[in-house]
């Protein structure tokens, strides 16, 4: 961030902005367009208040955000998507966590940052995009200067990102599927290709190829997360050509092998197993003939 953008004053006129978009909620690509400042709930679940999981240092994600003390995650309830195969169903579907304020919130925050970790990693963060803004705001100004990552679904509005412009420094989406069928199918976004891919290209615009510092750890930039499905059903091919010609061949791509049947994943047969390791590696493998070589696999 530049100086400007360090501001209380723009972050508050950013958080009051997106704020008030919470009146007629179209923060995400779904636009339920329900009065969330009364409470009113959409497809995320979510009314007037943040709702908060779990917060605390995480060493389960890439070792670029994790270092030697963790990434500071907070986990949101509630979600954009509708992942049948969600391994958090409980926190994205059935919202299970507390209302915060955002006092509360920045509270948490600055825990994370006294307790050493290495940034602030705000996971399922899109339908809750003013209440962090007024957090980071409050933040900054007892100064909080890690750097914030933005570790989302994929499936975002450009509006909303256009808020964020300045102030998130690591992107780090999924892009889920190169196929809108599946996507509807299995999440319930006839058209993630397309918002997905849209929204990469400017996330990618804001912060460009993620910066690694003498460090090992992630300064500012792109993280793309792509989970294999097992029988190709992600689309991984399109997915990597996209991202390979569309945004960047120095696309830093955590190609993730993890899948396995959670939520409702069993009455879908084709859903109901674990990937196989030949998958995993025609995966890879098409990401490198695409030429993308930052491989996190």
């Amino acid at each position: 961030m530049n100086a400007e953008e360090q501001s209380s004053d723009f972050l508050h006129d950013r958080a009051r902005r997106a704020g008030a978009v919470l009146k007629d909620c179209t923060l995400c690509p779904r636009e339920c367009r329900v009065n969330r400042l009364e409470n009113e709930r959409g497809f995320c679940r979510i009314g007037a208040r943040a709702v908060v999981a779990s917060a605390g240092p995480h060493f389960g994600e890439e070792s670029v955000l994790v270092g030697a003390h963790g990434s500071g995650t907070i986990f949101f309830a509630g979600c954009s998507l509708g992942c049948l195969f969600c391994q958090n169903y409980d926190i994205s579907h059935l919202a299970a966590g507390e209302e915060v304020s955002e006092e509360e919130l920045l509270r948490q925050m600055l825990a994370l940052q006294a307790l050493g970790c290495h940034n602030i990693n705000l996971v399922t963060p899109t339908h809750v995009v003013p209440q962090i803004l007024q957090a980071l705001a409050l933040a900054r100004e007892e100064g909080m200067d890690l750097p914030v990552v933005y570790n989302c679904g994929g499936y975002e509005s450009l509006e909303t990102l256009g808020l964020l412009s300045g102030i998130i420094d690591i992107y780090m989406p999924d892009f889920k599927y190169g196929d809108n069928e599946a996507a509807g199918k299995y999440s319930g976004v006839d058209d993630y290709f397309e918002r997905a891919g849209q929204a990469l290209i400017e996330m990618h615009r804001q912060v460009g190829d993620l910066a690694v510092g003498p460090d090992g750890l992630a300064r500012r930039g792109l993280l793309i997360r792509h989970l294999v499905l097992p029988g190709g059903l992600a689309g991984t091919e399109r997915v990597m050509r996209f991202i390979a010609e569309e945004i960047s061949l120095d696309s830093y791509v955590n190609i993730m092998a993890q899948y396995h049947p959670e939520y409702r994943a069993a009455e879908y047969p084709e859903l109901n197993r674990r990937i196989t390791a030949d998958e995993y590696a025609a995966a890879v493998a098409a990401a490198r003939r695409c030429g993308l070589k930052r491989l996190d696999s």
